[in-house]
């Protein structure tokens, strides 16, 4: 028996010691997997309504602790909306951005304000050269507090008198988002020499980048 054992015991040993390596290298990898800084996972969504939604995608997409941007649909009554539909005005949708953000790197004051900045939020149903009820300002906000954020900006913008007349955006509880055709996600970036980017949206850009240089992300 015990020269049995030992003619099993150095196997046995490295079978343990394969095993303890094994788990060893097995709980390095599963912790190097883990986030390094759980705050950088904080995420919070918004949707707005100011205008066409190819002016507002690529300001909103130039600001820090923005993850991700859609151009879509929201507040209309029909479901799963054309662009050609809510061209009409009959579903009652309006144009929107819908972000998605790091409130611990960009608050959603900060994004609310750039928001009331780089659009006329006093024009009702229209906004320049656009005409119509899809073409509204609207904040849709997700929970109560991104609503009272939301109305203590419009106060600071009303009080500082940056627009002339009083400020009609819309403000609504989230419903529905839907998204846009692919052809217009990212559309000033896709055809930045088409006339209506050109004369319309060059502007808004050139004026956000010279206004917001310090919350624009870093190149």
């Amino acid at each position: 028996m015990i020269k049995r054992w030992r003619l099993i015991a150095p196997m046995v040993i490295l079978f343990l010691a394969t095993t303890v390596n094994l788990t060893a290298k097995d709980s390095s990898t599963m912790s190097t997997q883990q986030p390094n800084n759980p705050a950088s996972q904080n995420t919070e969504v918004i949707t707005l309504g100011g205008g066409c939604f190819w002016c507002l995608e690529p300001i909103f997409e130039d600001l820090k602790g923005v993850r991700q941007v859609d151009v879509g649909y929201s507040g209309g009554h029909t479901a799963n909306p054309t662009y050609q539909q809510v061209c009409t005005g009959t579903t009652g949708h309006a144009e929107v951005v819908q972000i998605r953000f790091d409130p611990d790197v960009i608050s959603p004051e900060q994004l609310l304000t750039v928001f009331f900045t780089m659009h006329d939020p006093t024009q009702l149903n229209r906004q320049g050269p656009d005409v119509g009820t899809q073409y509204r300002s609207a904040v849709f906000y997700r929970d109560g507090q991104q609503k009272k954020v939301a109305e203590k900006v419009i106060g600071e913008i009303e009080q500082a008198d940056i627009w002339d007349g009083s400020i009609v955006t819309e403000l609504t509880s989230f419903d529905e988002f839907y998204m846009a055709e692919q052809y217009h996600q990212e559309y000033y970036e896709k055809n930045p020499n088409q006339g209506y980017c050109r004369v319309i949206i060059d502007p808004k850009v050139a004026k956000f980048r010279e206004k917001y240089q310090d919350l624009r992300k870093q190149e």
